[in-house]
């Protein structure tokens, strides 16, 4: 037996007639008179008595009936809760803090631009936090600049970006235009954390160059390593979207290195076996097209 059963069922009820209730429900007078015979045949009973080219409802089917008003009743508040759990617009994005602190912001008001009715929820931190979230569906889609290890994770570039090595206005390397790698070596620096995409890259840079570095700071914030690198703490390697308006602004002094380019991309990321809804789409096509 099926909803539509039911459906059909409770239209012959409610009209004692065949005809009317196959007109009500768009279908073909024989069609009801199938379902009726097959509920009948299941459940060994007689569901109406014809007298006088009237259908009456007998006791069996009084006691049917009521049964199959909650079924449909309950199957309808089903269709209607799922329905809006399909219509719900709410998104959970990672990033890693220099990508929330760079681009996400203008990505995710574009997107509530276009959609109003979609709503983000945004969780910021390290790429490898990151990537443990969407592996444990924490997280529906995320936008990271580091190194992302699980093969269970869709890896996709989005965002050009250029990490740039700074210093502070009262640091000995301030003014110089130019440098080598080695140049860097024993100087005291102030970096994002363990697991930072941007550490890591740089990281690897000055180990594959033989150079050591001193890591005075280590800071989970963008602006605490800046305000550091402000106050004559130390180098630092870090997005050169973060620094342009400091820079401009005389408060820090971008130095190039002659024999080193730290180019990179932001990727965007998914579990390879989530479900892209009509909601998850509209943020992957903003942050691709950025």
């Amino acid at each position: 037996m099926t909803i539509r059963h039911m459906q059909i069922f409770i239209a012959v009820a409610k009209y004692n007639n065949m005809s009317v209730a196959a007109k009500k429900l768009y279908i073909s007078q024989p069609t009801v008179s199938q379902v009726i015979a097959e509920i009948e045949e299941n459940y060994g009973i007689k569901l109406f008595e014809r007298l006088a080219k009237k259908l009456y409802i007998t006791d069996a089917g009084k006691q049917l009936l009521g049964y199959a008003r909650s079924m449909v009743a309950l199957f309808d508040e089903m269709q209607h809760s799922m329905n809006d759990a399909a219509e719900q617009k709410t998104i959970k994005v990672g990033a890693t803090i220099t990508v929330g602190s760079c681009v996400l912001t203008e990505i995710v008001n574009r997107v509530e631009a276009k959609q109003p009715r979609m709503g983000v929820q945004v969780v910021i931190d390290n790429t490898a936090v990151i990537e443990h979230m969407i592996l444990n569906s924490e997280l529906d889609v995320a936008v990271v600049e580091g190194t992302i290890k699980s093969k269970d994770i869709i890896v996709k570039p989005a965002i050009n970006d250029e990490l740039v090595l700074v210093c502070g206005i009262n640091h000995p390397f301030n003014g110089k235009d130019m440098l080598l790698l080695k140049d860097l070596d024993g100087q005291p620096f102030v970096l994002r954390e363990k697991g930072s995409g941007t550490r890591e890259q740089f990281e690897k840079c000055l180990e594959s160059a033989g150079i050591n570095i001193y890591t005075k700071w280590s800071c989970h914030s963008s602006d605490a390593v800046l305000s550091a690198v402000m106050g004559g703490q130390g180098l630092t390697v870090i997005s050169k979207l973060l620094v342009d308006e400091l820079v401009h602004q005389g408060k820090l002094h971008i130095i190039h290195l002659e024999d080193a380019r730290f180019d990179r991309t932001f990727n965007l990321i998914y579990h390879k076996n989530k479900f892209l809804s009509q909601a998850i789409n509209c943020f992957i096509d903003e942050v691709i097209h950025n």
